[in-house]
């Protein structure tokens, strides 16, 4: 600051501290300084100044000018000033359960008010909700407040169905503010509880830790009759597991971590199949001609394209041919993982008067699916991580020896604070147990931060590993 400057020269105790403040401000909301403090919440030493430095100089509300959404009948885009006078808006940014007040969402009001007891919009579900009390949080205290008003944060209590990322707004103005977006899950974890008693505890601790975050599910594996808990890495469910015994009271048995394959073809091609029984009376009968691919990169899901003309098969029967495909997409033909993206063309078929219905139709695009999918040279996909290594330089040489060990594509490597930064994509399965491996390798002076990058084709010795331990545990089970 240029008059900071000058008076420092002339005579620095005349410099106050609101002029301090006020500097150090403008700068921060520049984004040419970083503010920075020394603390430690263990000893709860330092906490308060930083939060004074908080309300001193980061930016307020007011300091943006407006916030930025679409609207949802439109899609066109629309902002919002932080102001009590514009219709209300607000984003839900997380979900939390208490155990005397019920479920909580975190809100922050970018406009308008929301008063306790009134509704607003939910602009993903299209329902409203009421809202029944609003708290603003202190920890774990919560003091009751009549209303939430723009540039607050505060959390609302009596809702049914709002997830993290909800926009709620006014209803006679709806706006969709900037959503989340949150990755699939990459590592899974049988769990089991130790006791009947903590069964019945179980799926609904597993449902409320669910409904909290985003990133983690929860599925029932018919197959090996288990439950498997999904996250974004090990420290994660770890956490999961220890909240469990922590705040749920549940004591669980753990198995070891599995990864998250995923399956495609990579071929195009044509297949027909019919489907007929007949045992006694009315029988099962539907035929089907497809053409089956690789869907388009970049996009999730089914895309099915109906190209049936001239009735060979009844336009009552189509969704169903997509609902046969939608469904086996979920088991894939190498090793039972999920095809996450497939085109299907139906261009021809045939039907029965009388034995041809849905369920024969479903079934034939079932049958279709595995049949077709050996065909087209199905492949794996296997989670890739990108890896950012932040070590001593005279351990540089080590590091990198270790992640090639681990199949790693180095990506590139720089010089920050007399420390090497090394930045790799590596894939997820050699990743188990990486930080105790690191800390051993550099004497515990290397930090490592991992997350999920894409999915990309395993090598052929990793396919044959991965489908023979589902072929052995089936003829396990």
């Amino acid at each position: 600051d240029d008059k900071l400057m000058e008076k420092f020269f002339e005579d620095p105790t005349s410099i106050t501290e609101r002029e301090i403040l006020d500097a150090l401000r403008a700068a921060t909301i520049e984004g040419t300084i970083v503010p920075m403090v020394c603390g430690s919440s263990f000893k709860n030493k330092g906490v308060q100044t930083m939060l004074d430095l908080v309300m001193e100089l980061l930016p307020s509300p007011l300091d943006k000018e407006s916030i930025n959404g679409t609207n949802p009948k439109t899609d066109e885009p629309i902002s919002r000033k932080p102001s009590y006078d514009e219709p209300f808006a607000a984003l839900a940014f997380k979900i939390a359960t208490d155990p005397y007040v019920g479920r909580l969402a975190f809100t922050r009001a970018y406009s308008g008010v929301l008063e306790a007891g009134s509704y607003v919009l939910n602009t993903r579900s299209g329902n409203k909700e009421r809202i029944s009390r609003i708290f603003q949080m202190h920890a774990n205290k919560q003091n009751p407040i009549e209303q939430l008003g723009a540039g607050d944060i505060g959390a609302v209590v009596g809702f049914k169905d709002i997830r993290t990322g909800d926009t709620l707004c006014a209803e006679n103005a709806p706006i969709v503010l900037e959503s989340m977006v949150f990755p699939d899950p990459v590592i899974g974890l049988a769990i089991e509880p130790k006791t009947q008693k903590d069964a019945d505890k179980l799926g609904m601790a597993l449902a409320k830790l669910a409904e909290e975050d985003p990133t983690f599910k929860v599925r029932y594996d018919e197959d090996t009759a288990q439950t498997v808990i999904s996250g974004m890495g090990e420290l994660h469910l770890e956490i999961i597991v220890d909240r469990l015994l922590r705040e749920f009271k549940v004591e669980c048995n753990q198995g070891a971590p599995q990864v998250n394959y995923k399956e495609t073809i990579t071929q195009t091609i044509e297949h027909r199949e019919k489907y007929a029984k007949q045992s006694g009376g009315r029988g099962k009968f539907a035929d089907i001609q497809i053409e089956i691919g690789p869907g388009d990169e970049g996009t999730e899901g089914l895309k099915f394209i109906n190209d049936i003309f001239g009735g060979s098969i009844p336009k009552e029967f189509i969704p169903s041919v997509e609902k046969g495909f939608k469904e086996a997409m979920k088991t894939g033909v190498l090793a039972g993982y999920e095809v996450p993206s497939l085109k299907v063309r139906l261009f021809d078929g045939s039907y029965h008067q009388v034995d041809s219905d849905s369920f024969s139709f479903e079934q034939a695009a079932k049958f279709a699916f595995r049949e077709a999918c050996r065909k087209a040279n199905p492949i794996l996909l296997e989670p890739i991580m990108k890896l950012e290594v932040i070590t001593p330089e005279e351990n540089t040489g080590d590091v990198v020896g270790d992640l090639n060990r681990r199949r790693g594509m180095m990506e590139g490597m720089e010089m920050k604070n007399n420390a090497n930064v090394i930045k790799a994509k590596v894939p997820l399965s050699e990743m188990f147990g990486y930080v105790t491996d690191l800390r051993t390798i550099t004497s515990g002076r290397a930090t490592s931060i991992m997350e999920f990058s894409h999915y990309a084709q395993a090598p052929n010795n990793i396919t044959e590993q991965v489908v023979a331990k589902v072929k052995s545990k089936v003829k396990a089970d």
